[in-house]
């Protein structure tokens, strides 16, 4: 396996994007984050009961688009995980995508892209394996809660189309299902 994209700028272009996701709160927020949570929970119930769409014990729901060969690896918390993904919401905006960059991200699962992946998005990596191909639904306790960040309003949810292409092992770190849950 190469792991010469371990050196790579990814990290340091997955910083800079999700940098400038700043969280920030508006007048009158609080009603539409109210509004924005029944309106997640609604659609969380709702996708639960889709065709094809399973749920992690945390809430996180994803429905596999590809799976990877059978036996493959598991990222622990300390290992460098190389994805591509695109994060959007349920209407379809794309926040962040790394794919419009032409650029997979490189990160560690317990550090994150720019030093904090949001928990929905942790619990989903350490239950993929080498090549799996998801599309993961994010409740908004797991993403940036009642929090906003540039594009992402309070309390939405966060959907993600998300493919483990690679890892390299990292000795001495936890298992990633240890960082997930505390």
């Amino acid at each position: 396996m190469r792991y010469g994209w371990v050196r790579t700028a990814a990290v340091l272009a997955m910083a800079a994007a999700l940098a400038a996701c700043g969280r920030e709160a508006a007048p009158g927020a609080d009603a539409a984050a109210a509004e924005n949570l029944r309106a997640a929970q609604f659609f969380m119930k709702s996708n639960a009961r889709a065709e094809g769409v399973q749920s992690l014990p945390s809430g996180v729901q994803y429905k596999v688009l590809q799976a990877g060969p059978a036996g493959g690896e598991r990222p622990d918390g300390n290992d460098l995980v190389r994805v591509d993904y695109e994060g959007s919401l349920t209407d379809g905006t794309v926040f962040d995508s790394s794919l419009q960059r032409g650029q997979p991200a490189v990160f560690t699962i317990e550090e994150g892209i720019s030093g904090s992946l949001i928990p929905g998005m942790r619990d989903a990596l350490q239950h993929m394996t080498v090549g799996d191909e998801w599309l993961v639904y994010i409740p908004p306790e797991l993403g940036y809660g009642e929090d906003s960040a540039g594009e992402i309003p309070p309390n939405s949810v966060l959907v993600f189309r998300l493919k483990l292409l690679d890892l390299a092992r990292t000795p001495g770190g936890g298992t990633a299902l240890d960082t997930a849950h505390g």
